[in-house]
């Protein structure tokens, strides 16, 4: 078993090497073979994981195994500090292998026919296969440090993919604000990590949370271990007020926002949080500011997808909110929810982004959806995958996104009835931006250009077999967790307890619903999201006229929203500007009028003091005896006067 844990992650690092060192020799087809390949192999694995895991559960007293922690070799000690590099197969790192290498092999596979063109096609596999390697430490590691690695090599991926094409300058900022905003949450990560082992002298999980479970509620330390823990969760998975570089990071090619922005690395900070379970449920106020930031941007991020043109914007600023369910599942308790919501977001996001994708192809490179409409008839598979994985996010029955979605809600009913309602208005808000997408894009004439138009083509089928098994996988991925109100067993509750236990064991737990609370619940939102959809309808379909919102009468609140709540100007003016002027400033004044004055001047005494005692070295043998001898005399004159 230990073998098969070794190449899951190795395999992709391996690819990464063949083709990283041989990415200007190697042919595109061994390429396409190897990209994919290797993280092929990794799901393969990671199926046989999940198999041996189940199996286990025979000759266990519980549904399934706690954990199996696999030891690879001791990695650092030093005094009381000893960290193994060890990998820990639970039910939620083995949840997590499936998504990453299942979703990740599909984004490689429809790759190879939308990169097919691109001089650099080998070095972005190269990247890709680097990225799933990283992704894969860090949910397979058994301590904060080895995630700590993943977490920063997921950073630098994302660094080297969205600047992927780099003669483009606007897209290398992109890349830096990503990298930097990344940095800024991980140094509240580290430093959580540093305070985690002063409290209990290791960074191990098990030793940790062992540990955490004697402690009283409400303690402290854990509450700063928590916050700072979460501050890198912040900036990895894009919440407010580190969020602003997930939109930018839509500069990178398609299947880069499908794996890394939408299926994978922004879930980290979920994964991570989701992992600590026993120190948050521990820590009520930082549980507290988990949910006041997971609602704000939720409602913040959906707001201004309503009001964006681009394709992938819109897609982004949708994966910010979604983000945010996630959170708020996480800031109640309801860590099941978030996971199953984050599996079920895996695939209807993944697709969209493909089918934007193939949306982008068909027309050679346009993004503004006010200059699409009409694809349907051309586009027929894209259509029917890109309606599913709509009807998925908006929380249409008996899609997966529906079952996750209500589960959050359901859950958040119970723990307070406004966190239920803020959630439900961001459903509302989902359905409404997301069909006015599907709408401008797929219905109506087509309003681009006549080469555009001219260009219109389905994608090869190198790209659309992808769209079909992600829209099979949102279509039926709420399977996974179908509540016993619809006759179901709710297996991955099931599947993920023994993780959560200590948590759970822990935390008041509130009253049950009752179906019929449930019923009426589910009943409310659903026929909230079916009046934005038909609302939709009416203004971008129906409407001889349908006014696109730059052509609408804006009022100073839609004016607002639209330019995003100015907080990217905001920024610059509070940051990055005072930064550059005190860059400038200490160039100018501290950097060239003192220390550059400083270290010239000590270099021109040094060449002074040169061309002045050179004139000692005369060449004449008569004045060195003279010098000789007066220094006789010197020395004789010194003495006797000592």
């Amino acid at each position: 078993m230990k073998l098969i844990l070794i190449l899951i992650p190795l395999l992709p690092l391996l690819g990464f090497l063949f083709l990283g060192l041989g990415f200007k020799s190697i042919p595109k087809k061994v390429t396409s073979i190897v990209g994919p390949g290797t993280i092929l192999a990794s799901f393969i694995l990671s199926i046989i994981t999940f198999i041996h895991l189940t199996q286990q559960a025979g000759t266990q007293s519980s549904l399934f195994p706690h954990s199996d922690v696999y030891t690879l070799f001791s990695w650092i000690s030093i005094g009381s500090l000893d960290i193994s590099f060890s990998f820990l197969i639970d039910p939620l790192s083995v949840l997590m292998l499936l998504v990453v290498t299942g979703v990740g092999f599909l984004i490689h596979v429809y790759s190879v026919g939308y990169m097919k063109d691109d001089p650099g096609y080998n070095r972005f596999f190269a990247y890709m296969n680097l990225f799933v390697f990283f992704m894969l430490l860090l949910v397979m590691g058994a301590n904060y440090p080895i995630m700590f690695i993943g977490w920063e090599g997921v950073g630098l991926c994302s660094y080297l993919l969205i600047g992927f094409w780099f003669k483009n300058h606007e897209y290398n900022n992109a890349a830096n604000k990503a990298f930097i905003m990344n940095r800024i949450g991980d140094l509240g990560f580290l430093l959580g990590m540093f305070l985690l082992f002063t409290t209990f002298q290791s960074l191990n999980y098990q030793d940790i949370f062992s540990q955490a479970k004697g402690m009283t509620s409400g303690n402290g330390t854990l509450v700063a271990i928590t916050l700072l823990l979460f501050i890198g969760a912040v900036g990895k998975s894009a919440q407010i007020p580190l969020y602003t570089w997930l939109p930018d990071a839509m500069a990178g090619p398609t299947p880069v926002s499908a794996l890394i922005h939408a299926a994978t690395m922004v879930t980290a900070g979920v994964y991570m949080i989701a992992r600590s379970n026993i120190l948050y449920v521990l820590s009520p106020a930082t549980m507290e500011i988990i949910g006041i930031t997971a609602i704000t941007t939720a409602l913040f991020a959906a707001s201004i997808a309503i009001f964006q043109n681009d394709i992938k914007k819109i897609l982004a600023y949708s994966t910010i909110s979604q983000l945010g369910y996630m959170f708020a599942a996480l800031s109640i308790g309801a860590f099941t929810g978030a996971m199953f919501h984050l599996t079920t977001h895996a695939f209807f996001k993944a697709l969209l982004f493909l089918a934007a994708g193939s949306v982008i192809h068909a027309i050679g490179g346009g993004q503004d959806i006010r200059n699409m409409g009409g694809l349907r008839k051309k586009l027929p598979k894209t259509y029917w995958t890109f309606l599913i994985a709509t009807l998925a996010i908006a929380g249409i029955p008996p899609f997966s996104g529906f079952f996750s979605k209500d589960e959050i809600l359901s859950k958040a009913f119970e723990f307070n009835h406004v966190t239920w309602f803020a959630l439900a208005v961001g459903a509302f808000m989902t359905a409404f931006y997301m069909f006015r997408l599907f709408y401008l894009t797929f219905f109506r004439a087509f309003r681009g250009t006549e080469e555009e138009k001219h260009h219109l083509h389905e994608s090869p089928a190198v790209m659309t077999t992808p769209l079909i098994v992600l829209s099979v996988l949102a279509a039926i991925g709420g399977v996974l967790n179908i509540p016993v109100l619809f006759g179901g067993e709710n297996w991955l509750s099931g599947f993920l307890a023994p993780v959560f236990a200590d948590a759970m064991a822990v935390k008041v737990q509130p009253a049950a619903l009752s179906h019929a609370t449930e019923w009426l619940l589910m009943a409310t939102t659903l026929a909230g999201c079916l009046v934005t959809i038909f609302w939709a309808w009416r203004r971008y379909v129906k409407q001889e006229n349908g006014l696109l919102p730059d052509e609408a009468k804006r009022s100073l609140l839609v004016q607002l929203i639209s330019k995003k709540y100015y907080i990217d100007e905001l920024y610059d003016f509070v940051f990055v500007k005072p930064s550059l002027w005190c860059s400038r400033y200490l160039h100018q004044v501290v950097e060239l009028r003192f220390i550059d004055r400083i270290v010239n001047g000590v270099g021109q005494v040094v060449i002074w003091t040169g061309n002045t005692v050179r004139y000692v070295q005369t060449g004449n043998v008569g004045f060195y005896m003279f010098i000789m001898i007066l220094g006789i005399i010197l020395i004789l004159f010194f003495n006797i006067l000592i």
